[in-house]
């Protein structure tokens, strides 16, 4: 029981849930010490991170491991990464232009999505994932590598496309919100006229 639980994918999952709060110890020590190393290393541990995203749902399908556990594990990971990291990047300072209300729209997103697809599924109804939510989360997933990095890179400021694709990713999250609502809301009519 113990190794269908502790699968391959679940453990990629419980990586990314072990590297959120790394990642931000990371960017603690470059705010305390000023040195660019930890700026770095965070960044390449949030795309070490974001990769076993790539792969876990994959594997979990091929090797027909799919467990209830993974379900779960698999889009809190993600939540827990991005939203934590979010949160870091304001208490970074404002020259990252990452906003607190910016965050609070895209953290309130994340947690009234959760609570709807909760509901819906108490209900006996799924509500999958949709395009935008994807493209959302390769959008968030974007723009975090530059702006995690910060330093120019070859005299450029990378900052600036993270800062364009985080922008694309807020607008992604209000429509994707939006659409979800939508489909939980039919979903509810549906239920309750039945």
């Amino acid at each position: 029981m113990a190794n269908k639980v502790l699968n391959l994918p679940n453990c990629l999952s419980l990586t990314r849930i072990v590297a959120a709060p790394v990642i931000v110890g990371l960017l603690y020590l470059e705010l305390w010490t000023g040195a660019r190393f930890w700026a770095y290393a965070s960044c390449v541990l949030f795309m070490i991170a974001s990769a076993t995203d790539l792969f876990d749902g994959m594997i979990a399908r091929q090797q027909n491991t799919i467990t209830n556990l993974g379900k779960f594990l698999d889009p809190l990971a993600d939540k827990l990464l991005i939203c934590s990291i979010l949160i870091m990047l304001v208490r970074l300072g404002p020259e990252w232009r990452v906003p607190a209300w910016a965050v609070i729209i895209i953290v309130g997103r994340e947690v009234a999505v959760t609570g709807m697809r909760a509901v819906a599924s108490d209900m006996g109804k799924v509500i999958a994932a949709d395009k935008f939510g994807k493209l959302k989360t390769v959008l968030q997933i974007a723009a975090m590598v530059p702006l995690l990095w910060h330093y120019p890179f070859m005299g450029y400021d990378v900052r600036i496309p993270g800062q364009i694709l985080f922008w694309a990713a807020v607008a992604l999250t209000v429509i994707s919100g939006a659409n979800y609502l939508y489909s939980f809301y039919k979903t509810w009519l549906v239920s309750e006229e039945n």
